[in-house]
């Protein structure tokens, strides 16, 4: 995996440096910013509890950093998959602020733990990669995001090469059948505005209109915050239950907010942001809304 970090002298400059690639990397494979901290946290003991004999062997500690970070999420990406058996209610990947609007009071909150925001991380993307097998995912995003090598993707993945090829190509196949025609942000952001308007308004026709008719809706709150504990489809049926929460709604202040680089919304309850909301626009109009109120999965949008 030298190709990634030429003989880097393994000083502590050095080795620090490769931390925020490996929280970009990290946030992609798990769809996690706890998790992927974790993970790098991880990865950064096991390269301290080397000796310093033991670290200069090694030609490359920012590929050694990655290679090890990546074989990490892998595991976690199998147990997550027991985990989630016994996760309240649906399970939406982790959503993030803008980087200019990053909360800098949360926990570890440093310039080199914000994740660069693009396509590989918009919420309909995490979302499909999420319903990958790990080694899919593992693989795709490796060779596809991070271009690796198929021969450094098996060195992590723990298989041939040319399996690694297959896998990435399976996830590939699956990226390309969910993608919806490309929607200008301008016309996204406008729809997203049209529709917090129409909600603070309590216009019923003016919803149906903006939403797709096969809609679906998805609530994220982990079994900590009350919320429907399975997805809503249909345009009426997800208007009908806005409208039962508009009681609730009253007491919140909607903002329109970057969510994983695309438009979105946040509600906010004397100043905490209590609910952020996703949205994937397809032939103008919203073809899917995911909502996440789990508190655990706001901590880049609030502080305490």
């Amino acid at each position: 995996m030298s190709s990634h970090a030429d003989h880097l002298d393994p000083d502590l400059s050095v080795v620090m440096g490769e931390r925020r690639r490996l929280i970009n990397l990290a946030y992609r494979l798990l769809g996690s910013l706890s998790d992927a901290e974790d993970v790098v946290q991880e990865t950064y003991a096991r390269w301290y509890a080397m000796s310093e004999a033991e670290q200069r062997a090694i030609d490359s500690p920012g590929a050694w950093l990655n290679k090890v970070a990546g074989r990490l999420c892998l595991n976690v990406l199998s147990s997550a998959r027991v985990r989630r058996e016994t996760y309240v209610g649906e399970w939406v990947p982790e959503p993030l602020p803008d980087p200019t609007e990053w909360i800098t009071g949360r926990p570890a909150a440093d310039p080199v733990d914000r994740v660069t925001l693009d396509e590989s991380v918009s919420m309909a993307f995490l979302v499909v990669l999420d319903a990958m097998t790990p080694a899919e995912r593992v693989a795709f995003v490796l060779h596809d995001v991070f271009r690796y090598s198929f021969a450094e993707v098996a060195d992590v993945v723990g298989r041939t090469p040319a399996a690694c090829r297959q896998l990435a190509s399976s996830a590939r196949r699956r990226i390309r059948d969910a993608r919806p025609p490309t929607t200008p942000a301008a016309r996204q952001a406008r729809l997203v505005r049209d529709f917090k308007q129409a909600l603070e308004a309590g216009d019923v026709k003016a919803l149906v209109t903006l939403l797709d008719p096969d809609v679906t809706a998805i609530a994220d709150g982990g079994g900590l915050v009350s919320t429907t504990l399975h997805p809503v489809e249909g345009a009426e049926g997800i208007v009908r239950s806005l409208l039962r929460f508009q009681d609730r709604l009253r007491g919140l202040t909607l903002l329109e907010r970057t969510v994983n680089g695309q438009p979105g919304l946040i509600a906010q309850q004397d100043g905490v942001t209590v609910s952020v909301y996703a949205f994937e626009v397809a032939d103008d109009r919203i073809k899917r809304i995911w909502a996440v109120r789990n508190p655990e999965k706001l901590r880049s949008w609030t502080i305490g």
